[in-house]
């Protein structure tokens, strides 16, 4: 499958699941969902969405939309994990038009919006989260000390008539939306967070002092 700078409108086709966020910096953690999401998802590709500037963070802090970029590439080490930038050339600032911009681009791509379960828990601030639901099926990861509340905050009861088991997790793209599962996997410490205070390295866990 072709990454989004290659691709031409209306010819690409398959699965794909939709990581997005900063990236500042990519680590083990965005590779570790990735994975699992093509293993469990049964997706051609995934293509990570790195934003130029996400509304609900502060610019205090963040790395130039290059150096995320290149943190991401040198991450990513996956044939069919993409890492693109074409939020800019969107010109979305929120996720909600983000999808429906790639749907139109995309039009015979089944996309699936990934994400870990500490953002199942901060969905409901995002602008115009519910739309995200109604437009892509979604997959939510699971992630140390989130999955409780992941599963019991806002967004998991507006759309619990929407959820699918875990064990139907591969036919998700087929279906309309809303649909989504939570996937239940081996939990992955790495944070970005922590890295940028240098208490992580980006592969390699907790820092060694």
């Amino acid at each position: 499958m072709s990454s989004p700078a290659t691709v031409r409108p209306g010819r690409e086709a398959g699965r794909v699941g939709l990581l997005g966020g900063s990236f500042n910096p990519a680590h083990a953690g965005h590779l570790h969902i990735s994975r699992v999401a093509l293993k469990r998802l049964g997706l051609d590709a995934v293509w990570w969405l790195v934003s130029p500037q996400n509304p609900l963070k502060p610019t205090a802090g963040m790395a130039p939309l290059a150096e995320r970029m290149a943190s991401a590439r040198a991450a990513a080490r996956h044939p069919r994990i993409h890492v693109t930038d074409i939020e800019r050339s969107l010109n979305s600032r929120y996720t909600a038009d983000t999808l429906k911009r790639l749907r139109r681009r995309f039009p015979h791509v089944e996309f699936v919006w990934l994400m870990g379960a500490d953002n199942m828990t901060q969905i409901p601030r995002w602008r115009r989260w519910a739309e995200i639901f109604d437009t892509v099926p979604v997959a939510v990861i699971a992630r140390p000390a989130y999955c409780w509340n992941a599963m019991h905050g806002k967004a998991a009861s507006r759309f619990r008539h929407a959820r699918i088991p875990d064990r139907a997790a591969k036919t998700l793209a087929n279906r309309a939306a809303p649909a989504w599962t939570y996937v239940t996997t081996r939990l992955h410490p790495a944070s970005a967070t922590e890295i940028r205070r240098g208490r992580q390295t980006p592969f390699g866990g907790p820092k060694a002092y």
